[in-house]
């Protein structure tokens, strides 16, 4: 055992013994001593800023980083081996079959995620680690109910999703602190693989969630050039793609690609997680109430101003511009159903192409021949860093605007429960991406839901078809009267009463949790065996 670390659960001994190598544990240990402290330094910033917002100060551009922004001739890093052309990314979690059947999606990479749509029991983080060491080394192969999932020639390029700063890993301690999840998810995984990945012509490509100031990205690009030297790598072999999923990084596109340019791919639109960040963040902000989930489009002011903002800012800097999600997934046995919903996936797809984005995101690997088709058709080289967007004009104002159209209604608010809830049951059993209602739907879904209720109380809004003002009380009811509808073989109903539990002390509170996932961590690392010391869970 290494000095000071201490593994505080006995799930998963096989993968353990696989992953948790005494090297490995040193590696983890090295990076905890060296870089928690700035984690845990930039964690107490965020809250600073958010006293700020609440007592009225308005997001903008920093003043001190004008000079980055105004200074042409700085570039990124051109692109890995094999990340030259995204035109069609698959996500999903790194259970074995799903990793096998996205590796095959005949997409252009497939982002294996820790995060948002991977619930961290620590079975699921360690066996991930496995399927992932064992797709990089073509040994992932195997059959499950008389069926064999093989792996192609020439699969997608893999790339990895850690946790976010914000996420501790509770069942691993160093020195009595937890580790962070952010270099337990990135560590294992590059420690393991990165010289294998090199030697087969790829790299350790990443991608980095839920940042909030340019600093969160220079401790990335710190812990990137630790790590490579610590294995004997040069330096600029990491490549790092950031999705722009928070509001205040919206406002430091640039210097996140400066701080991180001798290792960026480019950034994201990770738009649901920006949506759920807009309300979280203005969350004393009356004018920032947001109507029905289904209104928040990608047309309307804020989300296209950070759309375009984003493209131009990338290309300006020679990097990939990647667009969002479209969480759609096939719907059998309704074909008119269907085609309607592929035609929301065209549309979706054909609007990112044409305003410039050098790739999409999918959920489902039967949606890639549409978003192939559409990407072909109007982006005929690798990529369109060429497009340069330079007559975008995005003032703070235009990511700050509230006006979008549409209403509160009585099914938006019935759907924003039956959606929290049964994403939150699944999640606390074990998995982090469900469908629902034919669209996958991940953690950032479960949050938008969380907040917008949170919102609606708070500032007691009205039904527009019922003329009710939403209550605590109100959404209680409807608590008790939908959560009974909902069980199924992944939702129990010990997980159904926790997560009504904890809907219901939500909307009470003055301010939402920041995340709903730190929340619950509690009950899976006591369940996985975790002594309870080392939660920080509110529950």
């Amino acid at each position: 055992m290494v000095a000071g670390v201490q593994i505080h659960s006995a799930q998963a001994q096989d993968a353990q013994k696989q992953i948790l190598t005494e090297d490995a544990l040193k590696f983890l240990a090295a990076l905890h001593r060296t870089f928690d402290a700035t984690r845990q330094s930039l964690l107490v910033a965020r809250e600073t800023v958010q006293q700020r917002l609440d007592a009225g100060e308005k997001l903008d551009f920093p003043s001190e980083t004008a000079h980055i922004r105004a200074d042409p001739s700085w570039l990124c890093a051109p692109p890995g081996p094999g990340l030259e052309d995204r035109r069609v990314e698959i996500t999903g979690p790194t259970d074995r079959k799903m990793v096998i059947n996205a590796l095959n999606s005949g997409t252009k990479t497939f982002m294996a995620d820790f995060e948002d749509a991977n619930c961290p029991t620590l079975a699921n983080m360690l066996n991930g680690q496995v399927n992932l060491r064992d797709a990089v080394r073509r040994q992932i192969d195997f059959e499950s109910g008389g069926k064999a999932y093989k792996l192609k020639e020439n699969p997608a390029v893999l790339i990895v999703r850690p946790r976010g700063w914000h996420l501790d890993e509770p069942r691993i301690t160093v020195d009595n602190q937890p580790l962070s999840g952010s270099l337990f998810d990135f560590a294992l995984y590059f420690f393991h693989n990165a010289h294998e990945l090199i030697k087969r012509g790829s790299g350790p490509y990443f991608y980095l969630p839920k940042m909030e100031h340019y600093l969160e990205a220079r401790l990335w690009n710190d812990v990137f050039n630790f790590s490579q030297s610590y294995i004997g790598l040069p330096h600029g072999v990491i490549r790092a793609t950031v999705l722009i999923e928070t509001l205040p990084a919206a406002f430091q596109m640039e210097e996140i690609l400066f701080e991180l340019r001798t290792h960026s791919a480019g950034l994201n639109c990770g738009r649901w997680d920006y949506i759920f960040s807009f309300i979280k963040r203005r969350r004393a902000d009356r004018s920032a109430v947001l109507p029905d989930r289904k209104d928040v489009t990608m047309e309307v002011g804020f989300m296209d101003s950070y759309v375009r903002l984003l493209i131009q800012t990338c290309h300006k800097r020679r990097v990939a511009a990647m667009g969002g999600m479209s969480a759609q997934i096939p719907i059998k046995n309704d074909p008119k159903a269907n085609e309607i919903a592929m035609n929301k996936v065209r549309a979706d797809k054909l609007r990112e192409v044409t305003n410039g984005h050098d790739g999409t995101w999918i959920a489902h690997p039967l949606i890639n021949g549409i978003a192939m088709e559409v990407f072909n058709e109007h982006m005929l080289g690798p990529n369109q860093y060429h497009v340069r967007r330079e007559e975008v004009r995005v003032a703070a104002a235009d990511l700050l605007n509230t006006t979008v159209p549409g209403e509160v209604t009585l099914e938006g608010v019935r759907s924003n429960v039956a959606t929290s809830l049964a994403y939150s049951a699944a999640w606390l059993g074990g998995n982090g991406c469900i469908p629902l209602n034919w669209l996958m739907e991940d953690a950032a879904t479960a949050e938008i839901t969380r907040i917008q209720l949170w919102q609606w109380v708070k500032y007691g809004i009205r039904v527009a078809d019922t003329g009710a003002v939403i209550t605590a009380a109100w959404v209680d009811t409807l608590v008790d009267e939908i959560a009974p509808t909902l069980t199924s073989a992944a939702i129990t109903k010990e997980n159904l009463d926790i997560v009504s539990r904890y809907l219901k002390a939500q909307v009470r509170r003055e301010w939402p949790s920041e995340f709903l996932t730190s929340d619950l961590m509690g009950y899976l690392a006591v369940r996985d065996g975790c002594p309870a010391q080392w939660q920080r869970s509110v529950l």
